[in-house]
């Protein structure tokens, strides 16, 4: 861990402030915030908790986490409007249900003549503690965001008014996923954190999803 590493990923969250920037909120020298930033000194107390205070984190967070684990594989922070669409989805409860919900809904869009379909998913979450507990077994749904004019024959269509998300991007999410992936959300988290966002209370949004791919964005709402 690393108090000055820390205090680094800190400002990228916020928008890639600046050492200059952060000088001028605390009312202390850039230089300061450089000693700080390289671990050849530390705040005193009214410091630390005006830095926990403007960042929105803990004492613990600043001096004792390790989060730049957390931020190094990822890039493009931000938090953007993701326009209304409609979409269908598929759940599948397995040991390895990713694939085939994943493969399911491929599936309905070549039907409907769309090689090349836009694909999210996220957790599912009602698994019984018996399928997680005894037989290993998770929860997944895949969604196909479905283009304009295309109603796919026997499935349910559900619409999502436009929403903002806090969102991020993985370049090789599959490369070691059950670390990258978890280690995201955890990012995505810090940041709507430090930048205040929350989120909503309302029903009728799919509260984080990620993108299909190679790559991968992952969504929270906010």
């Amino acid at each position: 861990m690393s108090f000055g590493k820390n205090l680094q990923f800190l400002r990228h969250l916020r928008g890639n402030m600046t050492q200059e920037d952060l000088a001028e909120k605390m009312n202390i020298s850039r230089q300061t915030v450089s000693k700080w930033e390289l671990d050849t000194a530390q705040p005193e107390m009214d410091k630390a908790i005006e830095l926990c205070r403007l960042f929105n984190c803990s004492l613990d967070n600043l001096f004792r986490d390790d989060m730049v684990v957390c931020g190094e594989a990822y890039t493009n922070l931000r938090v953007e409007t993701v326009p209304a669409f409609r979409y269908i989805k598929h759940a599948v409860i397995s040991a390895n249900p990713e694939g085939d919900a994943i493969d399911r809904v491929f599936s309905i869009a070549r039907s409907c003549g769309v090689e090349h379909p836009r694909v999210i998913g996220w957790d599912f979450p009602k698994a019984s503690q018996e399928q997680i507990n005894v037989f290993n077994m998770h929860g997944y749904e895949a969604a196909w965001i479905l283009p304009d004019g295309i109603v796919p024959p026997d499935t349910t269509v559900y619409e999502q008014a436009a929403h903002r998300y806090a969102a991020i991007h993985i370049e090789t999410p599959f490369e070691n996923p059950f670390v990258t992936i978890p280690n995201a959300y955890k990012t995505l988290m810090e940041y709507m954190r430090v930048n205040g966002l929350e989120e909503p209370a309302e029903k009728d949004i799919i509260p984080c999803f990620e993108t299909d791919g190679e790559s991968m964005d992952i969504y929270i709402a906010c």
